[in-house]
């Protein structure tokens, strides 16, 4: 026997509610503009029951408030506007549609759409067009000036290492290629000849702030010492 696949719990209040247009308006001089028809879209695989509530439901008339909706299909929903005065000009109204299963009383999305009555939509189209005329002749008289280029902060860039850096391995290269204690055959002073001890320090300068790392001194020639800083240069 195949088990039914159950479908998954919805969150209340975080369906999305598909609803067209989002905004009413209604203009009092226009009897055709007095019904205004919302459609509501159901994209789920699920019929979905909707209401629509209203924030002064005696200014507004609402065809079928209730109802529901199935899988893959819209419904229209008519308003029609029942309390045109002046003194409702430019008053924005609200309603909302919340949506929920058949099956549940729970709301599982809700949309919310602004009504707005206005005068006259000559009235509106003129002030439309009046403001478009106002940006044109703005943009027109406006004076435009070429845009001058930021000079960048002055920053002191280390380029390459400071003049100390670099005497300082200049010594130690050399000090790796002076003659080692106990060597005879040499034409260096022998106040020059260094110790073993001194030349580990010297590598160890090398290898801690130049990347010496692999130094082996060389104490029987001035040649081992020489390719063995040769050896660094290469690596490094």
């Amino acid at each position: 026997m195949q088990q039914q696949k159950r479908q998954p719990e919805l969150v209340e209040g975080n369906l999305p509610v598909f609803v067209f247009p989002t905004e009413l308006i209604f203009y009092a001089d226009d009897q055709s503009t007095h019904k205004q028809v919302l459609t509501l879209y159901n994209p789920y695989e699920f019929a979905l029951k909707f209401k629509v509530l209203c924030t002064t439901p005696n200014k507004y008339a609402v065809v079928d408030a209730t109802g529901a909706v199935k899988p893959q299909c819209c419904v229209d929903i008519v308003i029609r506007h029942r309390d045109v005065r002046a003194s409702y000009y430019g008053v924005i109204d609200k309603f909302r549609l919340q949506v929920s299963e058949q099956s549940q009383r729970k709301a599982l999305g809700k949309k919310e759409i602004i009504a707005t009555l206005l005068p006259s939509a000559k009235e509106q189209q003129q002030q439309k067009e009046e403001e478009e005329k106002r940006i044109k002749e703005h943009l027109a008289e406006s004076v435009f000036f070429e845009q001058t280029l930021c000079q960048p902060e002055n920053r002191t860039a280390s380029s390459g290492p400071s003049l100390l850096t670099v005497f300082l391995g200049i010594v130690c290269i050399a000090a790796l290629m002076l003659p080692t204690l106990g060597e005879m055959e040499s034409l260096v002073p022998l106040y020059l000849h260094l110790s073993v001890n001194q030349k580990l320090v010297a590598a160890y300068v090398l290898g801690k702030y130049f990347g010496f790392c692999k130094c082996f001194l060389a104490t029987s020639s001035h040649l081992g010492n020489f390719s063995c800083v040769c050896r660094w240069l290469q690596e490094t």
